[in-house]
């Protein structure tokens, strides 16, 4: 463990291509290294929203990067308050298996504690089995009764297309 040593930080708009490049890594990791659409500018502008689109936790070793948690709010209707939805999770292979990610995660906790989040969740790919494990030694359940779908590309704008024209 290399607690002592690692520094955690809101990601600035100045740090977009420093979490695209780490976006693109993360794309490598799950198998997409070509499905990468957002750019630096892109990460930058949302960054600069406000409110800003997502926060980031930039994980460092000394001066070099070595991971982000990349988050954003959502809503549970059930509990009648909002959510802490990690997007993604990263950390460089070279700084793995050091308690980076154990930090990482400890922090949004803290943070959707701060905010009053009544939960958080993420996705993780079926065959990710060593994220899968370090995420249930955390304490976190796998939700077997749900299935997430996605609507995106030609089909969220052929329906987009449909509800404009009954309009």
């Amino acid at each position: 463990m290399i607690e002592g040593e690692v520094t955690l930080r809101f990601a600035r708009p100045d740090d977009a291509p420093l979490v695209h490049a780490l976006i693109v890594e993360l794309a490598v990791y799950e198998r997409e290294p070509n499905a990468v659409e957002s750019t630096p500018a892109t990460l930058r502008a949302q960054l600069e929203a406000s409110p800003p689109v997502f926060e980031c936790v930039l994980a460092h070793v000394g001066s070099e990067a070595a991971g982000l948690a990349l988050f954003f709010h959502n809503f549970s209707t059930w509990r009648g308050r909002r959510g802490l939805y990690l997007e993604d999770l990263f950390v460089r292979p070279a700084w793995r298996r050091r308690g980076i990610g154990r930090l990482l995660f400890g922090e949004l906790a803290r943070l959707a504690e701060e905010r009053g989040c009544a939960r958080m969740e993420w996705a993780v790919l079926h065959w990710n089995l060593p994220a899968i494990e370090f995420y249930q030694s955390l304490g976190a359940k796998p939700l077997d009764d749900w299935t997430t779908f996605r609507l995106s590309d030609a089909a969220l704008t052929r329906l987009a297309a449909r509800r404009a024209a009954q309009r």
